[in-house]
């Protein structure tokens, strides 16, 4: 294959026009990571864990919606924002057992946490009546560890 720099940049209005920016009319998913560091312990648990330690978390939240007349769903600024705001600016740097609701720790019982908090805030900055909805969050405690949570698991109780 042959590499060549284009000739001419395409410019709106002149080579395509606004009406084709939209290309389709389909629920698509966007996915965002981010990395958070913090202290906990376990509660209740036979293991190294039950000591005080730290990890750095990975949080990758997909949100589904439709595309807007540029062609973009949820812009990635935006959910950076969200975040920052519903679970960042909560969780980084900080110690997990004191400012988490009366919960054990664990990833399974965070990302239930972190789905309820940001959920929150695509409600109150009006995304949800836009039609856009978390899909799935997998927050990672180690590189190898993580704990997944999907938006069908949310909205059906399976619980027993």
């Amino acid at each position: 294959m042959e590499f060549e720099i284009p000739k001419k940049v395409q410019k709106i209005d002149e080579d395509i026009e606004r009406s084709n920016l939209k290309y389709h009319h389909k629920r698509v998913a966007v996915t965002k990571e981010f990395t958070f560091d913090a202290a906990h312990h376990l509660h209740c648990y036979e293991g190294k864990c039950k000591n005080l330690h730290g990890h750095t978390y990975k949080l990758i939240l997909t949100i589904s919606g439709f595309v807007d007349p540029v062609g973009i769903s949820m812009d990635f600024g935006d959910i950076k924002n969200i975040y920052k705001e519903a679970i960042e600016s909560r969780l980084d740097h900080r110690y997990l057992n004191e400012v988490l609701p009366d919960m054990n720790t664990t990833a399974e019982n965070m990302i239930v946490w972190i789905w309820e908090e940001f959920d929150k805030k695509l409600k109150e900055y009006h995304w949800k009546e836009k039609g856009f909805r978390l899909e799935e969050i997998v927050l990672y405690e180690t590189p190898t560890s993580y704990a997944t949570l999907k938006r069908e698991w949310m909205e059906h109780d399976e619980s027993f």
